[in-house]
């Protein structure tokens, strides 16, 4: 003879068919509302290891702390009064954060949304920081007349 379960089933609901989180007729069948209660969240994709799971802890988390210390040197490099070649660091790292993202199929905490997300604001944060650091003044790297022009019209 096999035993009825009592109480609330895995998914929260009674196995008799009715569900606490729905209002209505008893047994019409589960709710197609999400639960009040999250149990977990799915990790983004390519969020795993990046080593194996015996290697350390620093050495499973390598791309972030690839990309944490380029910008940590591009940002001392700034506190050492050379702004332009700091930032170009700054951005040249999180260029390359965008470029292990899109190469390695597991970067660890590097990998923070989806995929495309990910590489959209890497890549582009990273290309804006680049371009910025080579259009400072006073003597640009990098001239765009197009910009110039812009500049000129909104100051005057």
């Amino acid at each position: 003879m096999r035993a009825e379960p009592t109480g609330p089933g895995p998914n929260g609901s009674d196995p008799n068919g009715s569900d606490p989180n729905r209002s209505g007729s008893k047994g019409a069948g589960p709710s197609r509302r999400p639960p009040q209660v999250t149990r977990d969240t799915a990790r983004p994709e390519g969020g795993g290891r990046a080593a194996p799971g015996r290697a350390p802890a620093p050495a499973r988390q390598w791309p972030l702390l690839a990309v944490l210390g380029a910008t940590g040197l591009g940002l001392l490099i700034v506190a050492f009064d050379a702004f332009r070649v700091g930032a170009l660091i700054i951005g040249l790292a999180l260029i390359g954060g965008a470029v292990l993202r899109w190469t390695l199929p597991s970067v660890g905490m590097l990998a923070v949304r989806s995929r495309f997300t990910d590489l959209f604001l890497y890549g582009g944060l990273g290309l804006a920081i680049v371009l910025l650091a080579l259009m400072a003044q006073p003597h640009a790297w990098l001239k765009i007349p197009f910009l110039e022009d812009v500049l000129h019209f909104t100051v005057q």
